[in-house]
């Protein structure tokens, strides 16, 4: 058996009595799965259709997902002694009101709890044979005591009561579980209150206990704040200005968790998405919903997002995106007028009626001139309608206005005699001349090829410069073969919700959103038109040419213009020294932004080389340093800089797998090579950082993605640089 656990195991009843109670909540857990594990033995018998029992086993396996117990985690973290009379465990204090924020019950406080005023807070539910609750769920309304009670304000809380585990590898077979180490309770009753068996030690020890690998739930750490954030309600629109290291990411993952608990049913039928900046960033927050319980939630990125309605191409490895845009093209591309510079093209498809539409009956004909069809046309243009519904709208006019000219001369019609009409040869072949179909790839692609094209439809709306560079290269064949970028892709989606509007969803969190263009915003936008979002980001580490300013403009653009604005700045994980270091580049990146606080200080956190004997034998000098320390350990450098410093990693005996290459993800090692590129929203206990003058050159926004980079480390931060640092952090480093 192995353990790494900096507490020591108190030896008394009560210890032993709270493992106890963790094995019996163990004991309860595997039943419930069995139970649910069983039900598939009774699904033919109760069902006979294929289609119905296909569904029962689909919930069933998603039942048994949430059930599952996550590998060295704890099924509760908390507990809740509550006043005397204020929990009642023979009903559900799941779906109970939180207690009264006066603290007061209806007995004396200061009296002994009893087990029916305690509860016990895990990530999930958890019950015994009886149905009596066991463990609550974090989410129920009662434990939001857990989170916010103070000696201000106990919400009837007497005492809180917080855990401490150590991971256990029972065999080298066995999955990692959770061992009760120590526990430490809050008195919320007393008058200057005091927290026994240290001052919040396991609180502080949870928050900066060493990682490797994907990010994990924050669910037993959630302060105040963020928690007020979390349990926002569907309706609101919620938009988090979040410094480095401040939670925001976590925040947004709880608050889905929180709103499936709270909102399934609805959410269950329009669904729920992640939208995170790349897959990488995805394969880090991947596990912590499923932890949280929650497996139906759908992760992808813009670029997966826009591409998905489109056809395979004849290489799908290769993806749609097959260039990166210039930036002042990007920029343009990605602006909201270009909106309007499709809407103009794609309604200057429609043709004015030339011919009569003649339809023939038996031996009677019916006709309808120029004249009479212009006014049909005119009208649906006019009411703002989706191209593609305007042709089955259209028809169905047509074929109404013959009815007309049938009724008039006293021919019987009915619902079949229009559907017969609509389907003439004459009707259609009228509605394809004056509304002829169009394809959302070929219409951009004809538009971006087309100097001509471009120009009517971009006239008082592009200069003739920007015309010229929002072209595409070369002269494809077809959109097949066209180089096409990322903002391309957006202007595509767009033409595509002009002719046929997409599905929406229920609720959207997406993260990194400072670095959406005005373009990706309304993509986004038109999936959650009458959900809600989660909107999470930094503007100083927005990245990209079309980079939000501000989150005002953003939210107009998603089409939430009335989404609250919430500022979380006080940094739990990122030492100060760290932080304070990066900070000197925020008056040159985001003017007015406050900088943030961090809670903690951590003396050596930060460290700065200068590699007088080379650049690559003081990065593996500094990797092989962090490597004695716990947890895991990144190398961010320049993109183009790091196939070079992995090779002389290895010369060194060192190996660092490539985020992104060939699948490697966070947990490929415990040290990591990072495009800096890739580096946004990840985290890790240390990072070494390589030549911060190559990252600022390497892009347009480099010193933005500078700031993004130096915030990575939650213990320690080494930077190691052979040219000049930028001038900010060279007056720290003098300093």
């Amino acid at each position: 058996m192995t353990t790494t656990d900096p507490f020591h195991a108190p030896s008394n009843d009560a210890l032993q009595d709270e493992r106890d109670r963790l094995a019996a909540a163990r004991a309860a857990l595997r039943r419930m799965r069995e139970e649910v594990d069983g039900s598939e033995l009774m699904l033919g018998d109760v069902v006979n259709d294929k289609v119905t029992n296909a569904a029962l086993r689909r919930g069933r396996e998603r039942r048994l997902a949430a059930l599952a117990e996550v590998p060295g985690a704890p099924l509760f973290f908390g507990r809740l002694d509550f006043d005397p009379g204020t929990v009642f465990l023979d009903d559900d204090p799941g779906s109970a009101p939180p207690p009264d924020r006066s603290g007061r019950s209806g007995a004396t406080a200061g009296e002994d709890s009893t087990d029916a005023d305690r509860v016990q807070i895990g990530r999930r539910h958890i019950h015994d044979t009886a149905g009596r609750p066991m463990v609550l769920d974090w989410r129920a309304p009662i434990c939001v005591a857990y989170y916010r009670a103070s000696p201000h304000d106990r919400m009837a809380v007497r005492v809180r009561r917080r855990y401490g585990f150590t991971t256990v590898t029972p065999g080298p077979d066995a999955e990692p579980e959770a061992l009760l180490t120590a526990f430490e309770d809050e008195t919320l009753t007393d008058a200057e209150p005091a927290v026994d068996q240290g001052a919040g030690e396991l609180l502080n020890a949870e928050i900066e206990r060493p990682r490797t690998g994907p990010m994990r739930d924050i669910v037993a750490t959630i302060q105040p704040e963020q928690d007020d954030l979390v349990r926002a309600p569907l309706g609101t629109t919620l938009c988090v200005q979040g410094a480095p290291g401040t939670g925001k990411t976590a925040v947004g993952l709880h608050r889905i968790a929180f709103l499936l608990y709270t909102e399934r049913e609805r959410l269950s039928r329009s669904g729920v998405a992640i939208i995170g900046p790349n897959r990488s960033f995805l394969s880090y927050i991947h596990d912590v919903l499923p932890a949280l319980g929650e497996v139906d939630v759908h992760q992808t990125t813009v670029t997966e997002l826009l591409t998905r309605g489109l056809p395979e191409r004849s290489r799908p490895a290769a993806g749609w995106v097959r260039r990166v845009e210039e930036p002042g093209a990007a920029r343009i591309k990605g602006q909201a007028r270009m909106a309007e510079v499709l809407r103009r093209d794609l309604w200057s498809h429609l043709r004015t009626p030339e011919e009569a539409v003649m339809v023939r009956r038996g031996s009677r004909r019916w006709r309808l001139y120029p004249e009479d069809l212009r006014p049909l046309l005119d009208e649906l243009a006019e009411r703002g309608v989706a191209y593609g519904s305007g042709r089955e709208l259209l028809s169905h006019r047509i074929a109404h206005a013959v009815l007309s000219l049938m009724e008039g001369e006293g021919e019987a019609c009915d619902d079949r005699t229009h559907a017969q009409v609509r389907r003439d040869p004459a009707v259609r072949s009228a509605v394809t001349a004056m509304w002829p179909r169009t394809d959302p790839l070929k219409l951009v692609l004809g538009l971006l090829t087309d100097p001509e094209r471009l120009a009517r439809a971009a006239d008082g709306l592009l200069s003739a410069e920007e015309q010229a560079a929002v072209l595409l290269p070369g002269r494809p064949r077809g959109p097949r073969t066209a180089l096409w970028s990322e903002e391309d892709l957006a202007l595509v989606d767009e033409a595509s919700a002009m002719i046929e509007r997409p599905a929406g969803l229920g609720h959207i969190v997406v993260d990194e959103a400072q670095d959406l263009s005005p373009m990706q915003c309304r993509a986004v936008g038109r999936r959650c038109a009458s959900g809600s979002f989660t909107v999470l980001g930094d503007i100083a580490q927005g990245t990209s040419p079309s980079a939000a300013e501000n989150w005002s403009t953003l939210l107009e653009h998603l089409g939430k213009p009335t989404g609250h604005l919430r500022v979380l700045d006080r940094g739990y994980r990122v030492p100060a020294q760290i932080i304070d270091f990066a900070a000197r580049l925020l008056p040159a990146i985001a003017p007015g932004l406050g900088a943030p606080v961090a809670v903690r200080r951590s003396p050596g956190s930060l460290r700065v080389t200068r590699a007088d004997g080379g650049l690559a034998a003081a990065v593996a000098d500094a990797c092989r340093a962090a490597l004695e320390g716990e947890g895991s350990v990144g190398l961010i450098a320049a993109d183009a800089d790091l196939p070079a410093l992995r090779t002389a990693l290895e010369a060194e005996g060192l190996t660092a797998p490539l985020l992104g290459e060939a699948d490697a993800g966070l947990d490929a090692g415990r040290l990591v090579a990072v495009p800096a590129s890739l580096a946004k929203g990840l985290e890790f206990d240390a990072v070494v950082v390589a030549e911060p003058a190559a990252v600022v050159d390497a892009e347009e926004r480099g010193v933005n993605r500078l700031y993004v980079v130096l915030t990575r480390a939650v213990s320690t931060l080494h930077v190691v640089h052979e040219r000049p640092l930028p001038e900010a952090l060279r007056d720290a480093v003098s300093g």
